[in-house]
């Protein structure tokens, strides 16, 4: 099983561990989550070395994760620096005792996820609402209307922050007691589409921001 420390979230060398993991080009999640069952926190890898690798992922892997990814340690610094200006961001690592049991049950769950907002969403119970791009005006209300009403009787409305359907759920959904989680394609400093800037803003304040991606996608 994966460890669960709750107070090594703030360490800078599990984070770092954990990013350089996800980074890591020739690793896929798969061979992450071997090594962590195999050796618990990323810290405790990194004290081992090639030939203990090599029993998990093989020897290519093994060689991968000895080659530390280009612009690591900038990436870190970013993130750092990206962790230090908000108190409500924070990094959700595969194991932390409120990862979503749900996400945890899928069969390729993300090791690492950024959140900006109010974490504590991520323990309520969860509708999505996705549709079209190009949706229709009658559409974009309904889908508003059911994510209100839905946001009212306390659940958390999930979207992608998209044009269309899910713009209309996250605002929907916004000042309810559920509230909204934006599942976003990019790194936490962008937003896209920009058209959605000030909703993405909004999130941040009132709901959660979530990606799997790191700063600068």
């Amino acid at each position: 099983r994966l460890q669960r420390h709750r107070g090594l979230l703030q360490q800078c060398r599990r984070r770092q561990g954990r990013i350089q993991h996800v980074e890591t080009p020739g690793l896929g999640r798969s061979s992450l989550r071997r090594l962590l069952t195999a050796f618990g926190e990323p810290r405790a890898i990194f004290e081992r070395g090639p030939a203990d690798w090599s029993r998990i992922i093989g020897p290519q892997g093994a060689q991968a994760l000895g080659r530390p990814p280009e612009q690591l340690e900038a990436l870190l610094e970013q993130t750092r620096l990206w962790l230090k200006e908000d108190g409500r961001r924070s990094l959700l690592l595969l194991g932390d005792p409120d990862y979503p049991q749900a996400l945890l049950e899928t069969a390729d769950p993300p090791l690492l996820m950024y959140l900006w907002g109010q974490r504590d969403l991520l323990r309520r119970p969860m509708l999505a609402i996705v549709g079209s791009r190009n949706a229709s005006v009658q559409g974009r209300q309904n889908a508003s209307a059911f994510a209100a009403h839905l946001g009212g009787a306390g659940f958390t409305i999930v979207s992608g922050l998209a044009l269309g359907i899910d713009g209309a759920a996250h605002e929907g959904a916004l000042g309810s007691a559920g509230s909204t989680i934006a599942v976003v394609a990019t790194g936490l400093d962008q937003v896209y589409p920009r058209r959605h800037l000030a909703l993405a803003g909004r999130i941040a304040a009132e709901g959660l921001l979530l990606s799997e991606h790191p700063l600068g996608t």
